[in-house]
């Protein structure tokens, strides 16, 4: 997949937002990268094949005097996204569980609170 149809794929993802959140991110860039870096996954004492995604910032409940910083930064990884992958459909959910997951941690949820959320999302879709 070419980074153009990848970067795409982002854009649908965050695009499937519910827009009442959309409008609610504030001073956060989400990017493309083809990896994690290795100072990334040191922090998260992750595997690189694990790392789907990555939320680097203040999360929007923990902002009190937030003025004049650097934009919090969502990062999806295409790599390790397309090896996940089996199929051109099954990249594309990934990418906008991904973009979803991280983006709920800029609104200030946890991992396990993110994950429970997932877990009762995939739920209620059987």
């Amino acid at each position: 997949m070419t980074n153009e149809e990848f970067e795409q794929l982002v854009r649908e993802g965050i695009l499937a937002i519910p827009k009442k959140f959309l409008q609610r991110l504030k001073n956060v860039e989400i990017c493309v990268e083809n990896n994690p870096t290795k100072d990334q996954l040191k922090s998260l004492k992750i595997k690189k094949d694990l790392l789907f995604g990555l939320y680097e910032g203040i999360p929007q409940t923990e902002r009190q005097s937030y003025g004049q910083v650097l934009p919090d930064k969502i990062t999806i990884f295409k790599n390790q996204i397309e090896k996940a992958g089996r199929s051109a459909e099954d990249i594309r959910k990934i990418v906008k569980n991904t973009v979803w997951h991280e983006i709920a941690h800029h609104f200030g949820m946890s991992e396990l609170e993110v994950r429970n959320s997932e877990k009762r999302k995939k739920d209620f879709q059987k």
